[in-house]
């Protein structure tokens, strides 16, 4: 079932900065900056993790701006940016402080948890059309 009118646009906007965020931090991933470099090499999967993360993060946002693949896209989403917030939590800290002593102040963490909340409110927008289990989830009775 297709969005109209205001959920449309709701959905249209929430993925166009879901992928923004995403497709922003893979130029870092992707070049091996140095932040990156630490923060993934203090998770102990450097460089693996940091090359396979950017990979998916780059399905998501492509999979997020394509209409017939907005629901996959937002669960793939959701579920590398837990893993993301997840780090953050146990891990890296809230504000990952870079071995040379610099913080971005959070702002990581920030971008990962509008990633969440954006991904969880495209799904719950187009909940119809994640088969079977999100009217479950969502609470919407075909």
């Amino acid at each position: 079932m297709e969005l109209q009118g205001r959920a449309k646009v709701a959905s249209w906007c929430l993925q166009l900065l879901v992928a923004a965020i995403l497709a922003q931090t893979l130029f870092f991933k992707f070049t091996a900056a140095p932040e990156s470099v630490y923060i993934f090499s203090k998770l102990g999967i450097e460089p693996w993790g940091r090359i396979a993360s950017g990979v998916v993060e780059l399905v998501a946002a492509i999979l997020l701006l394509m209409p017939a693949t907005v629901t996959l896209g937002a669960l793939l989403s959701l579920g590398v940016i837990s893993g993301a917030i997840m780090s953050h939590l146990t891990i890296l800290g809230i504000a990952v402080v870079n071995a040379d002593g610099s913080s971005a102040g959070g702002l990581l963490f920030t971008l990962a948890a509008i990633v969440a909340l954006g991904s969880l409110a495209i799904l719950a927008l187009r909940r119809r059309e994640i088969p079977v289990v999100g009217p479950i989830l969502f609470g919407d009775r075909r």
